[in-house]
Order: C-alpha cells, then sequence, then structure tokens
C-alpha cells in the first residue's frame, strides 16, 4: 500500500498539461530530427579534396559487396546508371538510410525519455528487455541478409548469364545501382521487422490481445495442459532407497517423464525402445550370465 502511494505521488508531483506534453513531445523530435539531419549532411558531403569520395559512397560499397565477389568470380563485372540524375538521387538514398539507422537509437531514447515518467517502476522494468531486444533484433535480421540470403540469392540471379553461341547474343548481368540499392534496402528492412515478431507477439501477449492457444490454434498445433506436484524432493526413487536399505550396489533405471525429479525432464518416444533394450540386456545377463 505504502509503495503505491509513493508511485502514485511520484506521477502527481509530475503532471503536466495537455500542453506541456506536446512542447516536450516536439522538443525531443526535435533534437532526434536535428541528429538524423547532420548525420545525414556529414553521410554524403565529400571528403576534403575529392568529389565523391563519402561515407555514403563506403556504405554502398559495403552493401554491393556480395554482388561484387559474385562477379569477381564470373571475371568481373560493373554496374551502371541511365539517368543522368540516378548517380546522385542514389547517393541520397544511401545517405538517407545511414543516417536512419544511426539515428535509431536517438529516436528510440527520446520516444523513451517521454514516456517514461508517466509509467511506474514496475512498468519500466518490464519494458526494458524489450528496448533492448529491439535493435539487437533488428540487426539480426539485417546480419542474416547481408551474410546469408544475398549471396545464396545473388549466386542464383547470377546463373541465368548466357554466353554467346552461334546466332544468339550473349546475355550478362549489369544492374543499375538504384534498382540494387532498393532491393537491398528493402530486403534489411524486411527481414529486420521479421526477427522483431518475437517482440511484437510478446507485447500484443502482455496487453491481452493474443493469447498462446489463439496462436496455436491458428496453426493447428495441438496443446495439451497438465498439472504437476513438485512439493516432493529428489531422490526420493526406488533406486536410491533400496540402496540406503539393503546396503548393495543398486542401478536405478527409468524414463525421464514430467514431475519425476524436475519439470525440466522429458520422455521421448524412442527413449522407450531403448529402455525396454537395455533392461532386455541387464535381465538377460542376470539370468544366464552371458
Amino acid at each position: 500500500m505504502a509503495d503505491q502511494q509513493a508511485a502514485t505521488s511520484e506521477i502527481d508531483e509530475g503532471q503536466m498539461t495537455l500542453i506541456d506534453h506536446l512542447t516536450e513531445l516536439r522538443n525531443r523530435l526535435g533534437i532526434a530530427l536535428a541528429a538524423f539531419l547532420v548525420i545525414f549532411l556529414v553521410s554524403v558531403a565529400p571528403w576534403p579534396g575529392t568529389t565523391s569520395n563519402s561515407i555514403a559512397y563506403h556504405v554502398f560499397v559495403f552493401l554491393q559487396a556480395p554482388l561484387a565477389e559474385i562477379l569477381e568470380e564470373k571475371g568481373g563485372g560493373r554496374m551502371i546508371f541511365t539517368a543522368l540524375h540516378e548517380g546522385f538521387f542514389t547517393q541520397i538514398k544511401v545517405g538517407f538510410f545511414t543516417a536512419l539507422c544511426i539515428t535509431f537509437p536517438i529516436f528510440s531514447i527520446q520516444i523513451w525519455k517521454f514516456i517514461a515518467p508517466g509509467l511506474y517502476r514496475n512498468e519500466k522494468q518490464a519494458f526494458a528487455p524489450f528496448l533492448i531486444a529491439t535493435p539487437v533484433l533488428f540487426m539480426a535480421g539485417a546480419a542474416m541478409v547481408y551474410y546469408v540470403v544475398t549471396p545464396m540469392a545473388w549466386g542464383f540471379f547470377v546463373s541465368f548469364e548466357m554466353g554467346g553461341a552461334a546466332g544468339a547474343l550473349p546475355i550478362e548481368l549489369e544492374p543499375r545501382i538504384s534498382e540494387y540499392l532498393s532491393l537491398m534496402m528493402r530486403l534489411i528492412f524486411a527481414f529486420g521487422l521479421a526477427f522483431e515478431l518475437p517482440v511484437v507477439l510478446l507485447l500484443l501477449a502482455r496487453a491481452g490481445l493474443v493469447t498462446p492457444e489463439g496462436l496455436a490454434e491458428k496453426r493447428k498445433i495441438p496443446i495439451q495442459y497438465f498439472i504437476s506436484n513438485n512439493e516432493m524432493p529428489c531422490g526420493s526413487t526406488i533406486g536410491p532407497i533400496t540402496a540406503t536399505a539393503l546396503g548393495i550396489k543398486t542401478v536405478d533405471l527409468g524414463l525421464p517423464t514430467f514431475a519425476m525429479h524436475s519439470i525440466r525432464e522429458l520422455c521421448g518416444v524412442r527413449d522407450i525402445s531403448c529402455f525396454y533394450k537395455l533392461l532386455f540386456e541387464l535381465y538377460q545377463e542376470d539370468l544366464y550370465g552371458s
């Protein structure tokens, strides 16, 4: 009761009007947008003494590396742009992509600072794992695209190149830089968002919008509920009891099941046949001495 009163008083002391909330939201979004704008300009600005060498250029070189490695194995290749302005706007898109990735934590921190004062301490602790898992899972999805998906996909697409034959022209790949960049960005964001599905489902479950039963039913996964009584301490099976009472060497054989020793123990389908073979060999050796 005292904790609730303290938490309530803590929130009451920090009460703000609607205008104050909107002003704070504007200020925090302004900080995030200012950081985005600065990083964007730094990314697209050419380095001193150069006309095209910039952070955005090196990011694009990094993004095209999976395709470049495959084309080098086939004897080399090139990328083209067919519109006069295509090269310029591609650099702008890369700069936007770079600034968005770098400033995403800044946006998240500013939004969290805006929401956090209205939450209780236990609510803040409940949201902390989600704040950590969100960028980690997104980066895992992006890494999977870059290191796993694109090398296999680009190798498959490049395999459709054909050499020239009698009466036929060769078919060679010459990807446009804007199309390649758009495809890479879509894949990275698609896989990154797909990897956020566990976070989304957990948040929806905590909000009561989805249930494990509903998710399992839609995927036709049967669920069986059970209740186990784990009040008995471990070591109370017949093996230790017999060994203690008789004072002879004993072998405790059995299959792990729910609530036998611990809730973590399971019994597999093949365990039954293996247990039968073990008992058969044991008693055969005991009876026949073989």
